[in-house]
């Protein structure tokens, strides 16, 4: 995850007042922490909804072998035992598990970070109450685009504007409530229009995702933007944070997804603000990028471990059957040993990439959905050549987003 407001309030702040340890230091490209991951807990897997990019590819029924609630609390206990700050509560739709309070509630008692992941639907004048009463730290609401674009995202007429009830009746009721948004290439037209509805309805973060290649969003990778595209779409989102930060407010941007986006702020940086360009490079250095397998998990509905949400094709353990802080801690499973080394083995492009340390790889799951190898470059980098150092000689491997190498010894959940 890029958190780019703090980048942008960082560099608006007076050079004199600079905080005392830089922004995104807290995972150090020189040595990335190995414990306490922050945790996404796929808790259903069952939703409302058949969302076009679902990473989970949920469906409205029930699916076997999910942890019931006495499990959810072990788990949790052997979490904060392990120094765990965070906890995203998602699914499927969270909000269809009868025990989601409970478990919430348990998890606020017990002194972890608490988020709801939701798409918002569900989210009515009956249950408000109780989202309150449980204090969550922040509520995340997926929304597609505007109303016409959203339904067919969300493949259900009226979604958006349940959706969209969903966030006042957060924001309303005083809780922390941000737009969740997965950009591809039918929905991009739209992100201008969600950053003035954001404006609009007064939401405090907006989280930008970038298309990975899991699940439903695999199937629909075809979708994904050209890299021209991305490029537009950052430079908005730049636009607007920095704006932001001139005018004193305090909303959020985040982006999710494609690391090369740290690299894409440093290079736009140095052209509209290269008074800042030094510093900045010196805190996207201290960030180092991807951090899947280290700072960032996923456990899913039936408690499988996960390097984070994007790899539900590939299991390193179950909860089930291990405490969660051996089975993060094994380094005997090829993909986790790599993931947890300073300098991950890459290929490519990304072997060749002189800000290598500040992306740190970027997705190893693009990388390993269309060629079948965790290492090789990551067919997401919207990067040119000339700006990351690399020679044409070495270009790019001839891969699409919309086709895939067939690669033996796919390791799946």
């Amino acid at each position: 995850m890029f958190r780019l407001s703090q980048y942008m309030h960082a560099l608006q702040t007076d050079a004199n007042h600079r905080p005392s340890r830089p922004v995104g230091a807290s995972t150090p490209a020189t040595a990335k922490k190995i414990s306490g991951p922050v945790v996404i807990w796929n808790l259903i897997r069952r939703c409302n909804l058949t969302c076009k990019h679902c990473y989970a590819t949920s469906a409205d029924k029930d699916f076997p072998g999910e942890l019931n609630t006495e499990k959810v609390f072990e788990v949790m206990d052997d979490l904060k035992d392990f120094g765990v700050p965070v906890l995203i509560l998602s699914g499927g739709e969270p909000l269809m598990r009868p025990d989601i309070f409970e478990i919430s509630h348990h998890a606020k008692d017990m002194g972890f970070y608490v988020g709801l992941s939701s798409n918002g639907t569900l989210i009515t004048e009956d249950n408000i109450q109780k989202i309150v009463d449980v204090g969550y730290n922040y509520v995340g609401i997926s929304i597609d685009g505007m109303r016409e674009t959203h339904d067919r995202f969300r493949r259900k007429q009226g979604s958006y504007d349940e959706a969209l009830r969903g966030i006042r009746l957060c924001r309303d009721a005083g809780i922390k409530v941000g737009l969740r948004f997965t950009l591809t290439q039918d929905n991009k037209q739209d992100l201008p229009a969600l950053l003035q509805l954001m404006d609009d309805e007064g939401v405090d973060k907006f989280y930008l995702s970038h298309l990975n290649y899991a699940g439903r969003g695999n199937k629909n990778r075809g979708d994904d933007l050209h890299h021209k595209m991305t490029r537009e779409a950052m430079d908005l989102l730049f636009e607007t944070c920095w704006q932001d930060a001139l005018d004193g407010k305090r909303r959020e941007f985040v982006t999710g997804n494609n690391d090369a986006d740290g690299v894409y702020l440093l290079l736009w940086a140095r052209e509209h603000l290269p008074q800042h360009a030094e510093r900045l490079e010196v805190m996207l250095n201290n960030w180092g990028g991807n951090s899947s397998g280290v700072n960032i998990s996923n456990i899913d509905n039936i408690g499988n471990v996960h390097p984070d949400t994007m790899w539900w094709d590939y299991t390193i353990g179950n909860v089930k059957q291990a405490k969660f802080s051996d089975i993060w801690m094994d380094t005997s499973d090829p993909l986790m040993a790599g993931l947890k080394l300073k300098s991950r083995p890459v290929e490519g492009r990304c072997a060749q990439c002189k800000y290598i340390d500040i992306c740190g790889g970027n997705s190893r799951t693009r990388a390993w959905s269309l060629s079948g190898n965790f290492w090789a470059e990551d067919p997401g980098c919207y990067l040119e050549n000339s700006e990351i150092g690399v020679s044409d000689e070495e270009d790019r491997l001839q891969l699409t987003p919309w086709k895939r190498n067939t690669a033996p010894g796919r390791r799946t959940a």
